[in-house]
């Protein structure tokens, strides 16, 4: 069984929906997935959004619970762990970096683009350069930098919209991006790729 961490701010929006969206879609496929959600930015017990229980409805799933934070449990339990922004994989990192190899941003996991696919990984092989070289006090050098620079403006953008705050339709919105997210999700893990 897969056990899959869906990470936010607040945890009472986006992934408390991708949380109740993929368990709810992977047992209708027949998919033997666990599913958690968890915030970056939260305390552990706040009441997820009305309107993102309110969208789930509309749309036949159910959800109940509250927010939690990250832990370093959260982080060990979980095989993988796909965030809703490039900022909460960066911020997850940063925090836990034992979380390296399982981390993903929900759009970067589920890209099958190999020509993105691959200018992720030569861009993550040049910020964790970036950061080892400003440890040691060294500077990238200019066709390393130009190079980053390159790749960041190339490769497209991973996150979702934050609908906390928001209309219903915004709320709505969100809730079919990740949905639509999840059916390319499924997909992967109906046929085992990691």
């Amino acid at each position: 069984m897969k056990r899959i961490l869906f990470v936010c701010t607040g945890n009472t929006c986006r992934s408390p929906m991708a949380e109740a969206l993929l368990r709810h879609k992977a047992a209708a496929a027949g998919l033997s997935v666990e599913t958690r959600s968890a915030g970056v930015s939260t305390v552990d017990g706040l009441p997820v959004s009305p309107n993102a229980v309110q969208t789930l409805s509309a749309m036949k799933v159910s959800h109940s619970g509250s927010s939690r934070a990250v832990t370093s449990e959260s982080i060990a339990w979980a095989d993988l762990i796909l965030t809703m922004t490039t900022g909460h994989k960066r911020h997850l990192l940063e925090r836990y970096p034992q979380a390296v190899d399982k981390a993903y941003t929900l759009k970067e996991y589920v890209e099958n683009d190999s020509g993105i696919l691959n200018d992720i990984a030569e861009l993550e092989a040049l910020y964790t350069e970036l950061h080892m070289n400003q440890a040691l006090g060294i500077k990238l050098s200019d066709e390393q930098r130009q190079r980053l620079l390159e790749l960041e403006r190339r490769i497209p953008g991973f996150d979702i919209a934050d609908p906390f705050g928001g209309s219903l339709t915004r709320y709505g919105q969100a809730a079919n991006e990740i949905a639509q997210l999840l059916e390319r999700l499924l997909i992967k893990l109906r046929t085992g790729e990691n």
